[in-house]
């Protein structure tokens, strides 16, 4: 092998070396850029918060009779009775049969339970569900408060529990008319929160960065708690509801 031929390969594998070399001095200058410019990235994170004042659309009225007795014909036609007694009363306030959801019979023998065998003072419970649906919220709020004429007809109505006093609920079901314009009004409230913080600290606010949007809340106006999904009626005694929506927004500050 010629002296010339082994300086021309030795020339050519230097050469090579010295394009690895650089390319790789370049990825490295190239990363640490990246790297600066992620340490060096300003931002400030606020939030902006809509709420509006709304009125419930809907009335849901569970209304319950219970009679107890011994003999189940006496007591079933007791009970039928009481439910006559109240469709009459609905439909002498104006709440008719097209606002009458649907009326359930529920017969429970109590000496057929083991537990209570001996210690009920009646066998059978006959109970009435009769569960109007209406549209028209003022009119069932103002019926629902003259339940005391059934008591005066001999007509008793029962609940299960705290949760369920034979109360109507109102509902507010138009959440998804009042949506955008909310979600208007929150990131307006949270681009003049990021407004001020810039001024506040020498700075302008740039591009957005990131946005994240909280649930749509519904409560009664007057109370604090909040529900736990998006649209949750909590508390649904009041006609006056209150919907309220909270944004998370990152500004870029230059």
């Amino acid at each position: 092998m010629s002296m010339w031929a082994f300086d021309d390969r030795g020339t050519k594998i230097m050469a090579a070396l010295a394009v690895a070399i650089g390319l790789i001095g370049s990825a490295t200058i190239l990363a640490e850029g990246i790297s600066s410019g992620k340490r060096g990235e300003r931002f400030v994170t606020v939030r902006g918060v809509a709420e509006k004042e709304v009125k419930a659309d809907l009335a849901v009225w569970p209304i319950r009779v219970r009679v107890a007795g011994n003999e189940l014909a006496e007591t079933n036609q007791a009970a039928d009775e009481a439910r006559k007694k109240v469709l009459a009363f609905l439909a002498e306030n104006g709440i008719g049969e097209t606002e009458i959801a649907s009326q359930n019979q529920r017969v429970e023998d109590r000496q057929a339970k083991d537990y209570e065998q001996g210690k009920a003072a009646f066998r059978y419970l006959v109970e009435y569900t009769i569960q109007v649906r209406s549209n028209e919220v003022e009119r069932v709020k103002k019926v629902s408060q003259m339940t005391d004429r059934l008591a005066a007809a001999g007509v008793v109505l029962s609940s299960q529990g705290n949760w369920d006093r034979n109360e109507p609920q109102f509902i507010f079901t138009q959440l998804n008319d009042v949506k955008p314009g909310m979600m208007a009004d929150a990131t307006k409230a949270a681009r003049e929160a990021a407004t001020q913080f810039a001024s506040d600290s020498g700075s302008n606010v740039g591009m957005l960065r990131r946005a994240s949007q909280g649930l749509f809340t519904i409560a009664d106006r007057d109370r604090n708690s909040q529900g736990d999904g998006e649209g949750a009626n909590v508390g649904a005694s009041d006609i006056a509801k209150k919907v309220r929506v909270v944004v998370t927004v990152d500004y870029f500050l230059n």
